[in-house]
């Protein structure tokens, strides 16, 4: 049985009827929703404060550049495992929450573990694959890059929600990926590029309102090069890091929401059409209810 059938993002969309459910979904459950991604934002951009890009622009000395990016490796590397699983737990939430009365962002937390190292595997695998399209479409020049892009864009989104939903290993997960980004790939493809641009201009409304009560020295460190520093000192503010992780938390839910309406039409437009051809096999005509003549009957 289809559990996600009675989810209010299943179904067949168009853009607009994607784009509706995801702003319903977003502002019915904006409480829950916004809470988790805080946590998360919080949580980066405090992390993002151990990094001292700001004397790394600076150095001119290419060891000690070197060694001051090798030791923010492991630091930078734990910080995206951490991004991931806040991910993988908010991807989790949106698909089971409305269909599993006993979810909760809890229980969400606890069952997204078993998912983490399959999907971090799946994603340094499609990575190389995505690398090596990269590099094509850079030789196909600029028009190429950004289809290549989008393309790999398509396809991440589709991974959490398949592993989730279908209960799939990493092999049957990037099979299924694939299938279902090529079975409406114009559509998906499009949608994608929709939302990108979108999620871009949105991030630089929210990262514009955080810099409001530091306008004066972000205009400083644009028009002054000699003030290029205050932008860095801006970065390190509690005032700051504290609006940032605010601004951020708005738009963390929506690529999970729109992974997730992605995800759901493409698994509803395949339902739909094996229950059409299900219902031509089974259609019954009225020639069907008499005995087909034989040749010579026919010739007669």
């Amino acid at each position: 049985m289809n559990i996600f059938k009675n989810h209010p993002l299943y179904g067949v969309h168009t853009i607009d009827t994607a784009m509706n459910s995801l702003w319903t979904f977003y502002r019915n459950n904006f409480a829950r929703l916004f809470a988790v991604s805080l946590a998360m934002s919080g949580i980066l951009h405090y992390a993002s404060t151990f990094f001292d890009f700001a004397s790394i622009q600076n150095e001119t000395d290419i060891d000690a550049l070197i060694e001051a990016m090798s030791a923010m490796v492991l630091p930078m590397l734990i910080t995206a495992l951490v991004n991931m699983l806040f991910s993988i737990v908010m991807q989790h939430y949106i698909m089971f929450s409305p269909v599993d009365e006993d979810n909760s962002i809890l229980v969400s937390a606890q069952r997204s573990l078993k998912y983490f190292f399959p999907y971090l595997v799946t994603v340094i695998l499609l990575s190389v694959l995505a690398a090596i399209a990269m590099v094509l479409g850079l030789i196909a020049f600029v028009i190429g890059i950004f289809f290549v892009m989008f393309y790999v864009m398509t396809v991440f989104l589709f991974i959490l929600p398949v592993m989730m939903a279908e209960n799939t290993d990493i092999g049957q997960t990037i099979g299924r990926v694939f299938r279902l980004a090529h079975k409406n790939f114009w559509a998906n493809y499009g949608w994608v590029a929709v939302f990108v641009l979108l999620m871009m201009m949105l991030s630089f409304i929210l990262s514009g309102l955080a810099l409001v009560p530091f306008a004066g020295n972000f205009l400083k460190s644009i028009f002054n090069p000699s003030e290029a520093m205050a932008m860095a000192e801006i970065a390190q503010k509690p005032a700051y890091i504290i609006l940032s992780a605010i601004t951020g938390a708005l738009a963390v839910p929506l690529t999970p929401l729109f992974a997730a309406i992605l995800y759901f039409n493409g698994r509803a437009r395949e339902e739909a059409e094996h229950d059409s051809v299900v219902g031509n096999e089974r259609r019954v005509t009225v020639e069907d209810l008499y005995a087909r003549p034989y040749c010579d009957d026919a010739e007669n």
